[in-house]
């Protein structure tokens, strides 16, 4: 199986607080450490931690940062190859983790800014060789639509992770084959107002017909909410006992769905394969360490092969 990511790396600065600062307060007495991020490129190497031959493009700076990336790309056999390097800076995220493991992320673009559509096209052979593309939205939105619109043209199924969520011009929706929103995710992308008192079902619904596709609503504990041609169910959240950090649950999900799919599984049954994945996620702290092999979830649901 083949998967062509196209998103972000960067470099996530993580400090564990004992409780997230309201605006002018200082906290003392968090822990920090440093260590590489970025949707795409945490989709691409959970992905091929779960068995995947994946192609990655994303934009990363001539610095420190970028050449950590290349040898973490390398270590995870991600093929790099068509990652652009820029003058600015590499993407870096602020993330803050209260004692429940919820957090907050603020993140300086850099590199990322310069992701273009001509540097998108540069990775059409990849995204035509895969069996599916992941796009996420840390990189500018022309980027996305040229990812989705190459994805389309050549053939490929195209799944859109839409995070961080804006509102999607309407030229873009006809290119989304599955599209993952979050529960917060789904009405910002709908264009929806805060007060939209909508419905998972009914904003599923929505993201169906707007797609013609396949949408999933990501529910946390909850489960997930999951839509086709033949109708919508509820895919149970697999239960974790001690969540450590959320992290890296939704680019986990991601990857595994992927995967799932391009296996050809079932749409519930990549969807179950995809929540253990995120529920494994949750327990371990830092992005990277939380992304299971495919022999850590075997091991844990059953072979899914």
């Amino acid at each position: 199986m083949k998967i062509a990511v196209v998103g972000s790396y960067g470099v996530g600065l993580t400090m564990r607080v004992p409780k997230v600062p309201a605006p002018g307060e200082t906290v003392s007495g968090g822990t920090f450490n440093e260590g590489p991020g970025g949707k795409g490129s945490n989709q691409a190497i959970g992905a091929a931690r779960l068995g995947a031959q994946v192609t990655l493009l994303t934009a990363i700076g001539n610095d420190d940062f970028g050449a950590s990336a290349h040898a973490l790309w390398r270590s995870e056999s991600v093929d790099a190859s068509h990652v652009i390097t820029t003058a600015a800076a590499t993407m870096v995220g602020f993330i803050l983790v209260d004692p429940s493991g919820e957090n907050c992320i603020s993140i300086a673009p850099g590199a990322l800014d310069e992701l273009s559509p001509d540097s998108v096209e540069t990775f059409r052979g990849a995204i035509a060789d895969a069996d599916i593309l992941v796009v996420s939205m840390e990189i500018p939105l022309p980027a996305v639509e040229a990812a989705l619109r190459i994805g389309r043209e050549v053939g490929t199924r195209t799944l859109l992770n839409p995070a961080p969520a804006q509102p999607l011009p309407d030229e873009l929706w006809a290119l989304i084959d599955v599209i993952t929103p979050n529960q917060t995710e789904a009405p910002v992308l709908l264009g929806f107002a805060p007060n939209h008192g909508l419905s998972d079902e009914q904003l599923i619904n929505e993201l169906r017909r707007r797609t013609g596709g396949i949408a999933i609503i990501t529910r946390g504990g909850d489960g997930a909410l999951v839509s086709d041609a033949d109708g919508t169910i509820e895919v149970a959240a697999q239960r974790v006992e001690n969540v450590v950090d959320t992290t890296g649950a939704g680019d986990s999900f991601t990857a595994a769905l992927a995967v799932a799919l391009s296996e050809g599984k079932t749409l519930p049954d990549a969807t179950a394969f995809a929540a253990a994945a995120g529920a494994h996620a949750v327990t371990i702290a830092g992005v990277i360490p939380s992304l299971p092999t495919r022999n850590q979830l075997d091991s844990t649901i059953g072979s899914t092969r």
